[in-house]
Formats: C-alpha cells, sequence, structure tokens
C-alpha cells in the first residue's frame, strides 16, 4: 500500500509522520487487498479566525473507488485520530456494499426519480464566492460509471457532490445533494442548444430559459457544488 503525506502551512516532522502511518495503516489494516493508495493532506489555516484550524484529510483509493474523509480540530493529532476513525467506517460501509452488490440478484432498479433540475442551484438569499486564486489542484481517474454508481460514490467522499463520467453518454456530469432533500445531476449542453441524456433531456424541455450555455443556471457562474 501506498501513503503519501503532504502538508500545508505546517512541517511534516518525523514524529507526524509516524503518528500517520500508525493510525492510517490501523484504520485500513482489514481493507489492504483494497486498498491500492492513500494520500494524506495535512493543514493549519493562518487565518486566526479559521477555528477549528487544524485539518487531516485522508484520501484512498480502492479499486477504481475513492473514498475520502476530513475531520479539523485544534490539535492536529486529534484531527488524525477523528479522520482514522471516520475513513474506517467508510471502509467498513464500502466492503459491506460491495458484499451485498456480490450476493444480490441482477434486476434493473431505479434509482433517481426523473424530475426536472432546479432553476436554481443554491439558495436565493445565498451568494456564490469564489476563492481569489487556485490553492490545489486534484487529479482522479474517472471511469465511466452509472448515475446509481455516482451516487454510491458520493456516499463514501465525504462531500455534498460528486463529478463523474457519465457511461451513457461519456460526458462528465456531477450529482449532487438538494439543499431540500433528495439529488440532483447536472449535465453540460451542446453548442447547438441540447443536452445529451434522458436527464438532461427532460431539464431542457422544462426548464430551457433557465440554464446558460455552460450547464449553470442564469445569474450564477457555480454554486454550491463548484468546491470540492
Amino acid at each position: 500500500m501506498k501513503l503519501v503525506i503532504q502538508g500545508k502551512n505546517i512541517e511534516i516532522t518525523d514524529s507526524i509522520r509516524e503518528y500517520v502511518h500508525q493510525k492510517i495503516e490501523k484504520a485500513v489494516s482489514h481493507y489492504q487487498h483494497l486498498t491500492m493508495e492513500v494520500d494524506v493532506h495535512l493543514s493549519v489555516a493562518r487565518n486566526p479566525r479559521i477555528n477549528p484550524n487544524q485539518t487531516a484529510e485522508v484520501t484512498i483509493y480502492a479499486n477504481g473507488t475513492v473514498v475520502r474523509a476530513e475531520e479539523s480540530s485544534e490539535n492536529l493529532y486529534a484531527s488524525l485520530d477523528l479522520v482514522a476513525n471516520k475513513i474506517a467506517r467508510q471502509l467498513r460501509k464500502f466492503k459491506e456494499k460491495r458484499y451485498e452488490q456480490d450476493r444480490a440478484p441482477v434486476k434493473a432498479t431505479a434509482v433517481i426519480e426523473e424530475k426536472p433540475v432546479a432553476a436554481t442551484l443554491i439558495d436565493t438569499d445565498r451568494t456564490p464566492e469564489l476563492p481569489a486564486e487556485v490553492v490545489r489542484m486534484k487529479y482522479f481517474a474517472m471511469p465511466p460509471m452509472t448515475i446509481q454508481q455516482a451516487l454510491e460514490q458520493l456516499d463514501l467522499v465525504d462531500h455534498d457532490f460528486f463529478m463523474f463520467r457519465n457511461i451513457e453518454t461519456g460526458e462528465i456530469n456531477v450529482i449532487y445533494e438538494r439543499n431540500h432533500g433528495g439529488y440532483g445531476v447536472i449535465q453540460p449542453r451542446n453548442g447547438n442548444g441540447h443536452t445529451n441524456g434522458k436527464f438532461a433531456e427532460i431539464a431542457h424541455a422544462h426548464h430551457p430559459e433557465n440554464v446558460n450555455s455552460n450547464g449553470y443556471a442564469n445569474g450564477h457562474t457555480n454554486g454550491k457544488v463548484s468546491q470540492p
């Protein structure tokens, strides 16, 4: 198992490195046959108004699936304890789901009800804000998957959105948790004004005036789903 440790605004000392190995290796000890690589990102916020300010983020690449957890506290070692416990729960959930899928009979199921995409993707009383600069770049493999698989992946990444390549269209989509419950799917619009895929066709038919050429709601450049 490959373990990569990175830090932001913090020096990765030998004691920190040893503690990371101790906690993370224990957390994944029962799932090493599934785990290919573990990335640990430790950071300390310089802004004194940010509290708790010491964050530990763990991302595990497990046989084509990404499992992620993040925790913050006022002490880096406490953050590592919290994130190690969370990542162990996430891995257990992933293993149990795989076991259920292997034993379940093959059948067609409807996962997400086909409803029009909401006209706006964020609350009207909130103003979307972008960071002043790009502070971090992430690269992920994007094997094609169904919306069902993307929904399962969303449950494992400790985010309120997940970006994936739709197996039906070959395009990049985003599945996200809606503020008022349920899930939504964002699909790109082609230059001819039409979208691809059955979900996007429904959205275009019901709200053609509410989506701009970039696939976002008019008046917004992104929103809740723009920030990892």
